[in-house]
């Protein structure tokens, strides 16, 4: 199975998309909300519908960037959120992309490539992250059944993984997951 751009575009189109929640999860919700700086530059890669840019944007941040490669899914957004500014819809593969962010957030992209991509995410994370930048956000504390995408993870992975590259702050489990996920999130702040 090759997780590309027309696999994803497929399950968009035949609406199987389990991970959309149709909201901010309230992790990403609680974390912004006591951010003060506005002018921070945030970007969401795989962002799907992107409600964290949404959230964000609603909340005064003037600097979100959202990345995906599935066009239609961007051109909807742009739709939807007319204020939003265009130029911050990027259509790329996210491992192509450029630039220096202060925040990176996660939500559920990381389970969604292929476990043999993740050191290439860690590494392709820290490049895009300014001096004291952070990559925060959400990660499956479980092991899937069925293969994936979604891909599980526990947290002894994830340390040490991520902390060749990042300082660990936070990597615990995650107190307001959604309910379906309750149990199965770690919650993580992770700093260059």
């Amino acid at each position: 199975m090759k997780l590309d751009a027309a696999f994803w575009t497929q399950k968009y189109e035949q609406n199987q998309t389990g991970w959309d929640i149709g909201y901010v999860s309230t992790p990403i919700a609680t974390y912004a909300d006591q951010l003060k700086n506005k002018d921070l530059k945030i970007l969401i890669p795989g962002c799907g519908n992107a409600y964290e840019a949404i959230y964000l944007h609603s909340k005064g941040f003037k600097n979100v960037y959202i990345v995906d490669f599935v066009k239609e899914t961007l051109n909807q957004f742009q739709r939807n959120n007319p204020t939003f500014p265009k130029k911050h819809i990027i259509h790329n593969d996210f491992f192509e992309i450029e630039g220096k962010f202060d925040l990176i957030i996660e939500q559920t992209f990381f389970c969604a490539l292929v476990p043999k991509q993740r050191r290439e995410y860690v590494s392709k994370m820290r490049s895009l992250l300014k001096n004291k930048g952070k990559l925060v956000g959400v990660l499956f504390n479980r092991v899937f059944e069925q293969s994936g995408p979604p891909f599980g993870g526990t947290k002894q992975e994830y340390t040490s993984l991520f902390s060749s590259q990042f300082k660990i702050k936070t990597l615990e489990n995650c107190y307001n997951s959604i309910l379906p996920r309750k149990g199965s999130e770690l919650f993580f702040i992770f700093e260059v």
